[in-house]
């Protein structure tokens, strides 16, 4: 019985793991460790803080309500919680997250396919994603026991040559704030804290169903904590390695674009392996993170905006209809989009998850107060 207490433990944390490495997961950390070369031990902090602590800061928060977000964030008010989910997943749905994914995909894949489209890539993405979704109860074991230990061994060829086999050394220079608060707003773009309040939801819920069949129904709470540390381990350790081959490289990559740096650092590490095994790499972290994103973006449409008048399916099909659109802007246009929204609303977020997570531990009450102020300072700070 234990031994399949940790199965499923394990499990979670893999497929946690997989739904939160996406896009950005894959480009950022190679953006910080291009941009940083030599003093990308700041910027690293940085990104670490904000890429992993605070979402795993977050999974840990929604765990104690049972990853009902709906009840954390009726915390600010129904109609105001209500918006603000709605904002969280437009961000990392539709009309960000997954197309993000999308065009990522397609801008590595482009680079050893001849003559590959963005407009036909992306069709035959959402349809792959719609098949991988249409089972919604199996989406948990799709991910954890099938696509992450494939998207594993594609992340750690990479990086194991990348890292151990590189010629080219750091010396790191001594820390400093301005290079710390760069990762940390690089971090930002990953939108990894607005993904954990909605990913937690499908992980809880698949828990509670796993650990009843197996007897250990009081154990949802620390299994829950389990799966999420083995996910933030995993997700720094993939970050940490991203960045130090992107800085061991950075004279190489000066003048490539963000969406292809994987594939130019694939070029460059593995030779003539690079366009096989970089596409299946992007593929599968690409595929993984959009199979959770359509599915919580599905559910948030049938449960909550249409009170399930509109089922599960037409709400996927809605999704992946509005996905393929925003796609059309690339990579580049999506991020643009992003950042500036993500650079208002993040910290508020933050301030809710903390004031959530206070509130469940210790009985601290305010929240209204100290989420607006902070709103209101960052809506103010964005015009200087």
């Amino acid at each position: 019985m234990l031994g399949k207490f940790r199965s499923i433990s394990i499990s979670s944390g893999f497929a946690m793991f997989s739904m939160f490495f996406g896009a950005g997961n894959v480009v950022f950390p190679l953006i910080v460790g291009r941009t940083m070369g030599s003093d990308l031990l700041s910027a690293l902090i940085g990104l670490l803080l904000t890429a992993v602590l605070i979402p795993l800061t977050g999974l840990i928060a929604m765990t104690l309500y049972e990853g009902d977000y709906t009840v954390f964030f009726d915390r600010v008010g129904k109609r105001s919680g209500f918006l603000l989910l709605l904002l969280i997943i437009g961000l990392i749905g539709p009309f960000g997250g997954i197309p993000r994914l999308v065009t990522l995909t397609f801008s590595t894949v482009s680079l050893y396919v001849s003559g590959l489209t963005l407009v036909p890539f992306t069709i035959v993405s959402i349809v792959v994603v719609f098949l991988c979704c249409w089972k919604e109860s199996r989406v948990i074991d799709l991910l954890g026991l099938v696509l992450t230990p494939l998207l594993l061994v594609f992340l750690g060829f990479i990086l194991i040559k990348g890292i151990f086999f590189s010629p080219h050394a750091i010396d790191f220079s001594p820390l400093n704030g301005k290079d710390f608060l760069y990762g940390l707003k690089e971090g930002y773009n990953m939108m990894d804290l607005l993904a954990a309040f909605f990913f937690s939801s499908i992980v809880c819920e698949t828990l509670k169903s796993r650990l009843d069949k197996a007897g250990r129904g009081g154990k949802i709470l620390s299994t829950s904590l389990y799966a999420s540390c083995i996910a933030a381990v995993l997700l720094g350790l993939v970050y940490m390695g991203f960045a130090w081959i992107a800085a061991s490289h950075s004279h190489l990559l000066a003048n490539v674009a963000g969406d292809q740096l994987l594939a130019k650092i694939g070029s460059v590490v593995l030779g003539p392996l690079a366009g096989f095994v970089v596409s299946m790499a992007v593929g599968m972290a690409c595929l993984t993170t959009a199979i959770g994103l359509s599915t919580v973006s599905a559910e948030f449409l049938e449960r909550h905006v249409f009170k399930e008048k509109l089922k599960y399916i037409p709400c996927l099909i809605i999704v992946l209809l509005v996905t393929g659109l925003v796609s059309m802007l690339k990579f580049s246009g999506i991020v643009a989009l992003l950042s500036p929204i993500l650079y208002v609303c993040y910290p508020a977020f933050l301030t809710l998850c903390i004031v959530n997570l206070l509130y469940k531990t210790t009985g601290f009450k305010p929240v209204k107060t100290p989420v607006y102020t902070v709103l209101i300072v960052m809506v103010i700070s964005s015009f200087f």
